[in-house]
């Protein structure tokens, strides 16, 4: 299977993980699931996250082949953009960005938004396989948490965005416009079906307890301890559980700004005519939703 090097990065603001994931024979990389810095109090980008990658990256010799999102985002802007033009990489998400494309196209009433996938280099299908060096990448489509939702299973290590958290944090929420807990059982039965050992590489960690920040499980691990599986013996006890716990959530505090960017390949909004950019972003467009 190969057994890439991974290297991940934690965003305590957004409580985020990317990822720098290296292939030891030929120093060829990937970056999974970059964070553009944004404050939404002032209004402020910066580009502090996306550089230590590419300070990682220049310190490891390190040649990155490919910039992947595993989904749109609905807590971070995507830097994919920035690194483009930073390294020059393809950057590449699922194929069913278009779905999600189409949805938030309405929602922000965003005529010119092109809803082809064409922001991105590359649009994967379940089953597709690429190549970080010596290193095989397959792509298996995990929806649930949303739309077009995919995990990349590279050698022995699995990426798997916000489908299942740390064993002790659970599964993700499924209640975002186009979720779906069902969906998300079945993705999640999908990927504990990769051989035990695989290691397992998540979005996100809140730290409950207070706890630090990790991000690495295995198959087994979570199999044995995810404290939402371990309460669930059929996908109709996990919808409920996941379901009543998603009705207590706020939404993101950036999913109205974020989406807005990240369906557009994380570019950011163009400058108008006074050389600013600006957000648009719907008023009572997601109701339903706790508040905090």
């Amino acid at each position: 299977m190969g057994q890439p090097q991974v290297q991940g990065f934690y965003d305590a603001i957004t409580g985020s993980i990317q990822y720098v994931v290296s292939d030891p024979a030929t120093l060829s990389c990937a970056i999974i699931d970059p964070v553009l810095d944004f404050d939404e109090k002032s209004g402020a980008t910066a580009t502090r996250n996306a550089d230590r990658l590419l300070d990682y990256v220049a310190e490891h010799g390190l040649k990155v082949v490919w910039i992947l999102d595993t989904h749109p985002h609905a807590d971070h802007f995507s830097a994919a953009s920035y690194l483009k033009e930073k390294t020059g990489a393809p950057t590449a998400i699922g194929e069913h960005v278009r779905d999600v494309q189409q949805l938030w196209k309405e929602i922000y009433n965003w005529p010119e938004l092109p809803t082809d996938g064409s922001q991105w280099d590359r649009l994967f299908a379940e089953g597709d396989i690429f190549a970080i060096g010596s290193l095989e990448g397959r792509v298996m489509f995990s929806p649930g948490h949303t739309l077009a939702s995919i995990t990349y299973v590279i050698g022995d290590a699995a990426f798997i965005h916000d489908t299942l958290f740390m064993p002790d944090s659970g599964t993700a929420r499924a209640d975002f416009p186009g979720g779906s807990a069902s969906a998300l059982w079945r993705s999640i039965q999908d990927i504990l079906s990769l051989p035990d050992g695989t290691r397992l590489f998540t979005g996100h960690d809140y730290r409950p307890g207070g706890r630090d920040a990790l991000w690495e499980s295995s198959v087994a691990k979570q199999r044995e301890s995810n404290s939402h599986i371990a309460k669930s013996a059929s996908e109709s006890d996990f919808v409920t559980l996941r379901e009543a716990r998603d009705r207590t959530l706020p939404m993101p505090k950036l999913i109205l700004h974020a989406l807005q960017v990240n369906t557009n390949g994380g570019r950011l909004p163009e400058p108008e005519s006074n050389g600013r950019r600006y957000l648009k972003f719907p008023l009572d467009a997601l109701p339903g939703a706790a508040w905090s």
